[in-house]
């Protein structure tokens, strides 16, 4: 009686997956609690799901990975890449490896996120289509996360699902001779032909575009030690890739308007300089400028060590309207930076602190975490959504990489269960200035967290009440005719088209008994079939649906929901073809 119920639970949560309207973290715990109710699952360990390995994992590595990107090995990428060249293959090649390799070690969505406006940029560029190079990395995402136990969480799951079951998990590198060439052989499919079938769309803006504004003016100091000292204006745009116009120079406090482009620096030079926020952010950590009005600020007093950079416009109900830049002291009277001014549809050649402001300037604001918001919304000031800019910033990558291996090692050499190696390496990451305290929850993706913490306990009813083994049993009545290999395949394109339709965390929790199940029934080894679980768990190409990575190009590529299996299709079948004789090769029936 009791996996009838499961069954129709499970059922009604596909159904409510795949329609799409309520969250899936909603359904997940709708269907858990509507399990408790019925006496299904236990109340005394119905919230047990939160506290499981896999779930801590999962969140220790989405705090990492925003650490790695806080560190500036984000920047560090994007500027290498930059220089791959207009050959749109090599393009796509070089990105798609990169987010794949990026993928195996942290959350595959946030590497998609680090490369996206790497790839629209370069898009544009080579003046090709987004809707050309999204997909492809997007599905790249979801190859290179094959690759290790922390690559996605659907490896972690199936991982604590073997210890379960044998007593030892899978290692970090156990899905690595599968995964790799599975990765390199969907990359190749993607880079080499698979672009070529998706059709060339106009791409919406994506959260980041609808808040771009006209480029920033801002002003800068040549101070000891800063790259451009002793070279000319036409040497400095040699220096630097960034697209950045300078506007004129400032010597001895006097203005040279539009300065000859054989004009050499010198030190305490001042320029000023027009860019949009995110190239001025490059040229700035190229030439190591000092903004004028990136001063040291208090911190002693605040509370908070955390400085953080904001955009903010001045509306029509402003105190600032009408006012100098000096004359407001947004640094004496608010412990506010003003770094650069943005206005549309003019240009502002003004030094900073002698620009008039107006409504409808955007300003980039540099503050503590713990005043920054108040002070923009004292001002009568909007603030635009967040882009996470950091201008001028130090750069930590040697000390979060190191982190980073340390805690890979601990887990490689079995010193540490990966859960306690990177819920301190997360911990190190924060303690050392890494990542700031308040990035740490949002770096967290709480609805993923939700889900597999819900969906744990319904994974388990689904063993605990028969139902996996009604399953098993009825693949197993097949054995007769379809050989193990056979079953094999069943297992691995079963949980494909679960992971088309819902998250693949939950389809993994869902598959893993029943792979189980069907191992214990037919007397084969639990691992191929836990292996093939894994590979089709990261295999959600059909649909923008099936994975965060895929929904998250949708809107910028121009994407129809039709788009995705035209390239997925032809990649799932190559997946299978690559994965079975891998799986049954390393992890022989």
């Amino acid at each position: 009686m009791e996996h009838n119920i499961v069954f129709a639970v499970l059922i009604l949560t596909l159904i409510l997956f795949v329609w799409g309207k309520i969250r899936h973290d909603l359904v997940a715990l709708s269907a858990l609690f509507l399990l408790v109710i019925l006496r299904v699952v236990d109340p005394a360990s119905s919230f047990e799901g939160f506290g499981h390995p896999a779930v801590i994992t999962v969140a220790a590595v989405l705090i990492i990975g925003k650490g790695l990107e806080f560190s500036g090995l984000v920047d560090l990428i994007g500027k290498w890449v930059s220089k791959v060249g207009d050959n749109f293959i090599l393009q796509v090649s070089v990105l798609s490896l990169i987010v794949a390799v990026a993928s195996a070690f942290m959350n595959n969505v946030g590497a998609l996120a680090i490369m996206m406006p790497v790839a629209i940029q370069m898009a544009k560029k080579t003046k090709n289509s987004p809707s050309k190079i999204l997909m492809p990395i997007a599905f790249a995402s979801l190859l290179g996360g094959m690759m290790t136990l922390i690559g996605t969480p659907p490896n972690i799951i199936i991982s604590s699902f073997r210890a379960e079951e044998q007593g030892t998990p899978f290692g970090m590198f156990d899905f690595m001779p599968v995964g790799l060439f599975v990765m390199l052989g969907g990359v190749a499919f993607v880079s080499l032909i698979g672009w070529r079938i998706l059709p060339k769309r106009a791409g919406g803006k994506s959260d980041q575009e609808l808040f771009d504004v006209d480029d920033y003016m801002t002003e800068a100091v040549a101070e000891k030690d800063c790259k451009i000292i002793g070279k000319s204006i036409k040497e400095i745009y040699e220096l630097s890739e960034a697209e950045i116009q300078i506007l004129g120079l400032i010597r001895s406090n006097k203005r040279i308007h539009a300065p000859s482009r054989n004009e050499i620096i010198l030190e305490n030079d001042g320029l000023i300089i027009e860019s949009d926020a995110d190239e001025l952010k490059i040229f700035i950590n190229d030439t190591k400028l000092k903004l004028v009005g990136d001063k040291k600020l208090r911190t002693d007093a605040e509370g908070s060590k955390n400085v953080h950079i904001a955009e903010a416009v001045i509306t029509s109900n402003s105190r600032l309207p009408g006012r100098k830049v000096k004359d407001i002291r947004l640094r004496s009277r608010y412990g506010i930076n003003l770094l650069a001014i943005a206005r549309k549809d003019s240009r502002i050649s003004q030094k900073l602190d002698s620009v008039t402001l107006k409504t409808g300037d955007v300003l980039l604001l540099q503050g503590l975490e713990s005043s920054l918001n108040d002070v923009i919304n004292l001002l009568g000031c909007l603030p635009l959504a967040s882009r996470g800019l950091r201008i001028g910033y130090q750069t930590k990558i040697p000390l979060a990489l190191g982190i980073f291996i340390l805690s890979i090692l601990a887990v490689v050499f079995g010193f540490l269960p990966v859960q306690v190696s990177f819920s301190i390496a997360a911990f190190l990451m924060v303690l050392s200035g890494i990542i700031p305290l308040r990035e740490i929850y949002e770096s967290v993706d709480w609805p993923v967290i939700v889900l597999l913490g819900a969906m744990i306990p319904v994974g388990a009813a689904l063993e605990s009440s028969g139902g996996a083994q009604i399953i098993a049993d009825s693949v197993y009545s097949l054995r007769e005719s379809v050989p193990g290999w056979g079953l094999l395949a069943i297992v691995l394109v079963a949980t494909m088209f679960l992971s088309d339709l819902i998250n693949n965390a939950a389809t993994v929790v869902l598959m893993a008994p029943v792979a189980i199940g069907i191992a214990n029934s037919t007397g084969y080894s639990i691992d191929p079939f836990l292996m093939a679980v894994a590979i089709g768990g990261s295999s959600a190409f059909l649909t923008p649906i099936g994975h965060q990575s895929n929904t998250l190009v949708m809107a910028p590529g121009g994407y129809k929901f039709s788009d995705y299996w035209k390239m997925g299709l032809p990649l799932e079948v190559i997946i299978v073809a690559v994965g079975m004789p891998l799986i049954l090769f390393f992890w022989p029936l």
